[in-house]
């Protein structure tokens, strides 16, 4: 496993060049990774070709109602280059998070992003895209991926892990992490 100094946006071509290189050696197939902008996404898109790319990015209303985040121009290069993107309810952040927010009390699906925070907030996004894009039907959940996520901007983590739908999220493995911030 490789462990960064900083956090963000600076490690992404280290990340994505350590998760091609265990997408080979595992034989693994399908990526998934978390985009903002969409920059990111696009740079993994480039990175992995001829292999799943799936791109999620965050839910629209996530910054500002009725807002997506994503670059549209970017978005556009992404789908054009193969891509499958992704755009729903975060896995960690839904109802949950409203009940926080209208009654000043925490769910459990946010008690689940804190604890896997405590491996880096990358680590609890690469869980709850793999959560999220097998619940859409597009991550296997009876083999491997690698699911890369950040801290911030632009990607800082990447694991492989086995999906599992929200309400089987127990069955989820975590079988490797390829790269995160030393925190």
């Amino acid at each position: 496993m490789h462990l960064f100094d900083t956090t963000g946006a600076a490690n992404t071509e280290k990340t994505l060049e350590l998760s091609a290189a265990a997408a080979t050696a595992l034989d693994i197939d399908t990526i998934l990774v978390a985009t903002t902008s969409g920059k990111t996404g696009l740079q993994a898109v480039q990175r992995f070709t001829g292999r799943k790319v799936v791109v999620i990015t965050h839910s629209t209303g996530f910054a500002k109602a009725g807002m997506q985040q994503i670059d549209p121009e970017l978005l556009e290069q992404i789908k054009q280059l193969g891509a499958r993107v992704l755009t729903t309810t975060h896995a960690f952040g839904g109802v949950g998070r409203a009940v926080r927010r209208k009654f000043q009390t925490y769910q459990v699906d946010e008690i689940m992003a804190q604890t896997l925070r405590i491996f880096g907030q990358g680590t609890k996004v690469a869980v709850e895209l793999a959560v999220m894009a097998a619940d859409a039907g597009l991550a296997p959940v009876d083999r491997d991926v690698i699911a890369i996520g950040g801290t911030g901007s632009g990607a800082d983590t990447a694991v492989v892990l086995q999906p599992a739908h929200a309400q089987d999220l127990f069955e989820l493995k975590i079988r490797q992490l390829i790269c995160k911030p030393y925190l």
